[in-house]
């Protein structure tokens, strides 16, 4: 896939996530004990021969460039082509200022323009799958289309993907439209937000919109054009997770305690590369207890851990009793508390004997350092 160019657009909606997207967006949330969302279509696009890739931040970029750094995780702190951010940019001279992603992308679309490679591949970060990119690319190039975009076939009685696209083909399976599921079907095309695009075509589009004023956002304005070119799919069927509102950002986290998932997310084409930080084993000490829990390095446990996540260096002393939650990195669950449904940030201070319970579909959550004790409660 070296005649393709990676481009990562991370203006995705966060404000389904409470205090967990106040200072992230949501590419950076963390993600089963070690990983972020953005490591999934980073290393993807690695594992599938892309070594050039753009990355459109949206405002929250500080820890977007703390976790991408060089690249250098993903191989891609290289002197031809590599990793590259491109950060929105202020226009002191402007009357009025544009809502949405476009203008971002006109701002450098030289970054693309002399881009050697030919063909583009678009893409969103909370649709979490290990996805071989090879197989699409090549049916891509041989369908001759000038867009194609990947879906996976789900069935949603419980409703997760509400307001994320639905494709639509007809009888022959060819592409018909993309909308919005409502949740009417149980059945449907889950788009994953995947896109192979022409150069010339990608051009196009964006010129067009810009000119028009047709559009605010990239997918708005190829969405409005799609009528206009040839387009194809990709059938995907390996594990997929959403992640667009905080109970789907649990419920993905406690599905990798099943090995099957564990295995088809991280390994299945390709391993998950993310930023390596150096910790030691964790310690379990004399009181620990822990069942059908992923705990990370780092930590030390002297509690009973059930249903868990755990990451890196967390602290949970003896008597502390945490279930069916995520724990993130460096918290500190002092003796005797009681979290049940709680997702906690890095950092956060749980004092002794403090109870926290929420509930599945609504969990506790609690912000980067906060510090709760009984006082406070």
């Amino acid at each position: 896939m070296k005649n393709c160019l990676g481009i990562v657009n991370l203006s995705e909606i966060d404000n389904n996530f409470g205090v967990l997207c106040q200072s992230r967006p949501t590419s950076m949330l963390p993600f089963a004990g070690r990983y972020r969302v953005i490591d999934f279509i980073l290393s993807n696009m690695v594992n599938s021969g892309i070594t050039g890739i753009g990355i459109f931040t949206g405002n929250k970029v500080r820890s977007v460039m703390d976790h991408l750094g060089s690249g250098s995780s993903w191989d891609l702190d290289r002197k031809i082509n590599g990793l590259f951010l491109f950060t929105p940019t202020y226009d002191y001279t402007a009357t009025y200022k544009r809502v949405g992603d476009l203008d971002l992308f006109y701002q450098n679309n030289s970054f693309i323009k002399y881009a050697k490679q030919e063909h583009l591949f678009l893409s969103k970060t909370y649709m979490l799958a290990n996805i071989d990119l090879n197989e699409a690319y090549e049916e891509f190039v041989e369908s001759g289309a000038d867009i194609c975009m990947i879906y996976k076939p789900v069935e949603d009685i419980n409703q997760a993907y509400i307001g994320c696209d639905m494709i639509h083909l007809d009888q022959k399976g060819h592409f018909e439209s993309v909308g919005t599921n409502l949740g009417k079907n149980k059945k449907f095309n889950l788009s994953l937000e995947m896109y192979f695009i022409k150069k010339e075509i990608y051009f196009d589009i964006l010129f067009d919109a810009i000119e028009k004023g047709s559009a605010n956002f990239l997918k708005q304005a190829l969405f409005n054009n799609l009528h206009k070119y040839s387009v194809s799919t990709y059938q995907f069927d390996g594990h997929v997770s959403c992640i667009n509102n905080i109970k789907n950002y649990a419920d993905a986290n406690f599905a990798i305690l099943d090995s099957e998932v564990s295995n088809d997310l991280f390994f299945k084409h390709g391993q998950i590369f993310t930023k390596v930080k150096d910790e030691p084993s964790t310690y379990y000490k004399s009181h620990a207890k822990v069942k059908n829990s992923f705990i990370a390095n780092g930590c030390q446990i002297d509690g009973y851990v059930e249903n868990s996540i755990i990451f890196r260096g967390v602290k949970i002393e003896k008597g502390a009793i945490v279930k069916n939650s995520i724990i993130m990195q460096k918290a500190d669950i002092q003796k005797n508390a009681h979290l049940n449904h709680v997702i906690l940030d890095k950092r956060a201070k749980i004092g002794a004997g403090v109870t926290l319970i929420g509930e599945p579909n609504n969990p506790y959550m609690a912000g980067k350092k906060a510090s709760i004790d009984k006082e406070v409660l």
